[in-house]
């Protein structure tokens, strides 16, 4: 039984000291052009998932999902969001493939977070990504009219995803 707790106590202690030995001394590959691991996919993004689901705040949120305001967070995303999330026009973001980790292809995988979440995100971005805090830039009234057009995008009504399509907002 003495060997078993000192296996487990040196386990305990030897695992995460290796762990932490391994990305101090350099051998995390940095490189933002190579495919993301498996251990990051298993443990990076879910962690990041667990997180604004536990800080963004549950209060009330507008879901104002006029034409209108799908409109004006259609000009929002173009303006600020297309080139690494990809628009109507362009599925495939210019910058995706060259940020790390890759940002979501939201014209081929519409957002799934609840609107409150992405509020969050837009809000205060995700550190050691690509995606800013946009709170300091965008109004609170522009960042709800970009969540609701990212909790709509796959379903707009009929003129607002005709326009979405042609790149209205990209040519006004």
């Amino acid at each position: 039984m003495r060997a078993f707790v000192l296996g487990f106590v040196a386990a305990t202690i030897l695992i995460p000291a290796a762990a932490v030995t391994y990305v101090r001394l350099g051998f995390v590959d940095p490189r933002a052009d190579i495919p993301v691991s498996a251990i990051e996919q298993r443990i990076a993004m879910p962690s990041l998932d667990a997180s604004v689901e536990r800080r963004a705040p549950r209060g009330a949120f507008d879901r104002d999902a006029s034409d209108t305001a799908l409109v004006a967070g259609m000009k929002t995303y173009e303006a600020h969001c297309a080139s690494c999330h990809g628009d109507g026009a362009r599925p495939d973001a210019a910058l995706a493939t060259a940020l790390y980790p890759r940002p979501p292809q939201f014209v081929r995988e519409a957002p799934d977070m609840p609107a409150h979440e992405n509020f969050y995100i837009i809000k205060h971005g995700i550190r050691m990504s690509g995606m800013p805090a946009w709170g300091h830039v965008l109004s609170d009234r522009e960042m709800r009219e970009l969540t609701a057009f990212l909790s709509h995008m796959d379903r707009l009504p009929a003129p607002v995803d005709s326009d979405w399509k042609a790149g209205v907002a990209r040519s006004r």
